[in-house]
């Protein structure tokens, strides 16, 4: 699983490929294209486990004679590896032992044995000595972790390596750790500190085993537009000179990004429109798709409205280019959910601003929690004799 620099591990192209083969809005025809893909990169790793469950899942059909010869190039290619470490056990030193047992490990992730190769690391671990080395076998964890989305794998696998940073390791491991750590927490939906991590590796990234430099910068976009303010974006986002040299080649991002800033909101939605397909489609983003819709959606209506005191759904409805009924079945949602602090006049069609200041916050939520603690007090008088 090991990459070059500036490209992309085969595994996670394929679980990206795995990932569009049962999503539904995938055409049927570039479906089967994917299939034949997939199928051509089980065959070249030899990836007998995987291939199974697939077929297991009806994703391929089983061809028995295909499988039976991939089984049978594992078997062989064990028996060398286990040839390598015997001989580096009896005839060579601890370093050799290490890297046999390693190219083991890397031999049971390449062909998707997810148990087995996770045992390996734990064999190899026991044989590695540096803070640096340890970290590695941490990172091909990590990568085994995203394959399959083990979220409890890859938070286990963060935690290990910060504990092995405090033994010790260099910056260019502690800033690859934070891309992982970054990727982990978009995943599971805490896009404020994967907007903080991603921010803080711009000018150090080197994880193109994850993904490409132009995908970094559309995560790092996207969680950034949800989770700062809007003097922190311009500092660290539409002013960030390695945004501004990719953001070009990512389609309706340099847009979405501006138009939000320079609060052109006609713009703005119609960014946002050809971005939802680009989110829908990406494997991490896909499950959070209907909650970073509605997040993006809280950050514009809240920044129209920062503006006025009171205005009219038309003058609203007129500068998102959408209709009034549109933006009145909108702003009631979010209204009702606490996102948005304003009422609406149906009557007269007006829009009136009630934004609460920071002591009547700081009041309301004391309050909340005060009755909180009281009524957990009252419950637990209830079991014990006070």
């Amino acid at each position: 699983m090991e990459g070059q620099e500036g490209s992309q591990q085969p595994q996670l192209i394929l679980a990206h490929k795995l990932f569009l083969l049962t999503h539904p809005d995938v055409q049927d025809i570039e479906k089967v294209h994917l299939r034949e893909e997939v199928l051509a990169s089980v065959k070249s790793h030899d990836m007998a486990p995987l291939y199974e469950s697939l077929a297991a899942d009806s994703v391929l059909e089983l061809d028995q004679g295909l499988l039976d010869s991939m089984k049978a190039k594992i078997d062989e290619d064990l028996k060398k590896l286990d040839e390598k470490i015997a001989d580096a056990e009896e005839n060579l030193g601890e370093s050799e032992v290490r890297e046999a047992h390693l190219a083991k490990s890397l031999f049971y992730i390449r062909i998707s044995d997810k148990e087995k190769a996770l045992e390996q690391l734990k064999v190899t671990e026991g044989k590695t000595v540096a803070v640096g080395q340890k970290m590695d076998l941490v990172f091909y964890t990590l990568q085994l972790g995203f394959f399959y989305m083990d979220f409890d794998l890859i938070s286990k696998s963060i935690d290990k390596a910060k504990s092995l940073f405090e033994e010790g390791g260099d910056w260019e491991r502690k800033n690859r750790l934070k891309v992982y750590e970054g990727l982990y927490c978009m995943s599971t939906r805490n896009f404020k500190k994967a907007a903080s991590l991603f921010l803080d590796s711009i000018s150090t990234f080197t994880t193109y085993e994850l993904f490409p430099y132009d995908i970094f910068i559309f995560y790092t976009v996207l969680t950034s537009i949800i989770s700062l303010d809007r003097v922190s974006l311009k500092q660290k986002v539409v002013d960030a000179p390695e945004i501004l040299t990719v953001i070009g080649k990512i389609p309706y991002l340099s847009e979405f990004l501006n138009s939000l800033y320079e609060c052109q909101y006609k713009s703005f939605f119609s960014a946002f429109a050809g971005l939802t397909e680009q989110v829908k489609l990406d494997r991490y983003l896909q499950p959070h798709f209907r909650y970073y819709m509605r997040e993006v959606r809280t950050v514009v209506y809240s920044q129209f409205l920062e503006s006025y005191k009171s205005v009219t759904m038309e003058a609203m409805a007129t500068a998102f280019g959408v209709t009034v009924d549109f933006i009145d079945l909108e702003l009631s949602r979010f209204i009702a959910a606490g996102k948005l602090h304003c009422k609406i006049d149906k009557v007269a069609g007006v829009l009136e601003t009630n934004r609460p200041d920071a002591k009547n916050a700081l009041y309301q939520a004391t309050i909340k929690q005060g009755d909180f603690l009281l009524n957990r007090i009252q419950k637990l008088s209830r079991v014990i004799d006070l």
